[in-house]
């Protein structure tokens, strides 16, 4: 084998390096992105409000993503992609109890970490989803469908109460996503400007002993 010259480890090192800078860019302004498209929804939304949130040049966001639209699936489909992942930890070899107790607060995390992102994705279902739709009917249904089985199986080897397997994604959801998607109701009744640290913790683990009490793991 040819020993790499040392012109060509140069090369190759100055490519990761514009690697990492292309991703930590991507990461700003996709960040920035969730915030404005919350605020002001697609329509409200400009890339120079976006430029201006995410402290870049706006040649920037037209560099990365050519286009407010573009930009606007790539917020959607890294939102799906992040909800999706935490579903990794249900398999069938799996225990039920700490399966579903680690979604449920990857779930809670998320909510709480990046809100906008889940307002943006409420507010493009609310609309009919026009943008992710065929995600939708692929990616998310395909997936839940997987793991549905999954604990069916649980069900089935009386591991866990009989739930339906389906409508368990859809409580873990709404329970979930309300923290992000109705912020400013949870925090009226509160009686708190934003969610404290403390009352997130609180409601995390209110979500995740109902949930699991429902489904026989409590």
């Amino acid at each position: 084998m040819t020993p790499l010259s040392s012109s060509q480890i140069s090369g190759a090192a100055d490519e990761a390096s514009k690697g990492q800078i292309r991703q930590a860019n991507e990461a700003v302004i996709l960040a920035a992105a969730e915030r404005v498209f919350a605020g002001a929804g697609f329509g409200g939304a400009t890339m120079a409000a976006i430029a201006e949130a995410a402290s870049l040049p706006k040649a920037n966001l037209h560099y990365y993503f050519g286009s407010k639209q573009e930009l606007y699936r790539a917020v959607l489909a890294q939102t799906l992609k992040d909800w999706l992942e935490p579903t990794l930890v249900i398999t069938p070899q799996a225990d039920p109890r700490t399966a579903i107790e680690a979604y449920i607060r990857a779930k809670m995390a998320l909510s709480m970490q990046r809100p906008h992102a889940s307002r943006v994705f409420a507010n493009e279902l609310l609309h009919g989803a026009p943008v992710v739709k065929a995600l939708l009917h692929s990616d998310l249904r395909q997936l839940v469908l997987a793991k549905a089985e999954v604990i069916a199986q649980w069900v089935a080897r009386g591991q866990m109460a009989p739930v339906d397997p389906v409508h368990l994604f859809f409580t873990i959801w709404a329970a979930t996503q309300t923290y992000a998607d109705f912020e400013v109701q949870v925090c009226a009744v509160l009686g708190q400007s934003e969610l404290s640290v403390p009352e997130q913790t609180r409601a995390t683990e209110h979500v995740v002993s109902l949930i699991l009490r429902g489904c026989g793991l409590g």
